[in-house]
């Protein structure tokens, strides 16, 4: 099969022909037929992740048709229309038997600990826990841009954050992951406010929701990214009245992870989506002088896309119009290298069959 392979982080990948994955006991096959680019498959590429081994093939977010089943499965069979959390759980550790799949001790993610899906077929394990059936109405790019930043979108925003109608939500970061938290929460009825250093992306969360938008810039210095969060901070907690009741860093930096504890209201809750580098230096006395709530939120388990499904079937939200770009196998490398600069806008899916002739 042909497959995006990397050899070496941070430099260009190839695409080239590698053998089919084996069929795992108690998974399955998939042929994938849309699987989207996020930024946790840049950090990969990067060399972030200390799960990815080189030579190594990305992608997480996937939807696509059963192509093999083993002989233990029960309820799946080939031909079916399935997608997959990204978090692939084993079914029987202690998390899992409570139902908090999404936080596994023995999880597997493709992309990450095994090859992944900028493939033309990718292996899915314990697969009566994380096959989850794809309705007729959702075409495979939606529910390729539902398997990571969608998913994790909804549950940090219904569940983690447990955001209610009314109540001022502030998202800092307007790629993938947060233009999904204006779409949702604002169909739930929240007050949403957008923080982006991109215009466009800014735009779009308006288009989709958000009663505000802020414009954010890098900062030139240490010192003028702190003083721009305490800027971003005191906007928001003049518009609000006091503070937002919920923030959300959807994209992971030091400096908005602290304009966000900032911007909150006392006894607040700030949930961090965002993948934060390993030394970040914030002053948490926040936490405990307004009594904040930090929550941190990681995906979504198969047992729980039932409820987000019926919302994207229903038409209530639209996350096939956060798709703005679709590309081949043979442009993943640049795409990759777009990402090293600003995040752009929107979600851009890849169909590994595209290239073929």
């Amino acid at each position: 099969m042909r497959a995006v392979l990397i050899h070496h982080f941070g430099q260009a990948p190839t695409v080239t022909d590698v053998p089919e994955p084996d069929l795992p006991q108690g998974g399955v096959i998939l042929r994938v037929s849309s699987t989207g680019l996020c930024r946790s498959d840049w950090h990969a590429w990067q060399g972030h992740d200390p799960d990815v081994a080189l030579p190594h093939v990305p992608g997480h977010e996937l939807a696509g048709t059963i192509a093999e089943v083993d002989s233990s499965v029960r309820g799946w069979r080939p031909g079916q229309r399935v997608t997959v959390p990204f978090i692939c759980a084993c079914g029987d550790c202690e998390q899992c038997r409570e139902g908090n799949q999404q936080v596994c001790t023995r999880q597997l993610q493709p992309g990450f600990n095994y090859w992944g899906s900028f493939a033309e077929y990718v292996a899915i394990p314990y697969a009566e826990v994380n096959l989850v059936a794809l309705p007729e109405e959702i075409s495979y790019d939606t529910a390729a841009s539902l398997g990571c930043r969608f998913a994790t979108a909804y549950r940090a925003v219904t569940a983690v954050g447990a955001v209610r109608p009314g109540e001022w939500l502030a998202v800092f970061g307007c790629g993938g992951v947060g233009l999904s938290v204006v779409m949702i929460a604002a169909a739930l009825g929240a007050r949403v406010i957008a923080v982006d250093t991109n215009p466009v992306a800014l735009a779009m969360a308006t288009r989709h929701g958000a009663q505000h938008t802020m414009l954010a810039g890098s900062g030139p210095s240490a010192a003028g990214a702190a003083n721009e969060s305490d800027d971003i901070a005191e906007q928001i907690r003049q518009l609000t009245g006091g503070g937002a009741a919920v923030t959300m860093d959807a994209i992971g930096a030091e400096s908005v992870v602290q304009a966000a504890l900032r911007s909150l209201k006392p006894r607040g809750r700030h949930v961090q989506v965002g993948l934060l580098p390993d030394k970040v230096r914030l002053d948490l006395s926040l936490l405990a002088f307004r009594e904040l709530a930090w929550l941190g939120s990681h995906g979504m388990a198969a047992q729980n896309y039932p409820a987000m499904l019926e919302l994207v079937r229903s038409g209530a939200v639209r996350p096939d119009e956060l798709v703005t770009g679709v590309i081949g196998l043979d442009d993943v490398g640049s795409a990759l290298s777009a990402m090293s600069g600003a995040a752009p806008a929107g979600i851009t899916v890849i169909h590994p069959a595209a290239d073929r002739s």
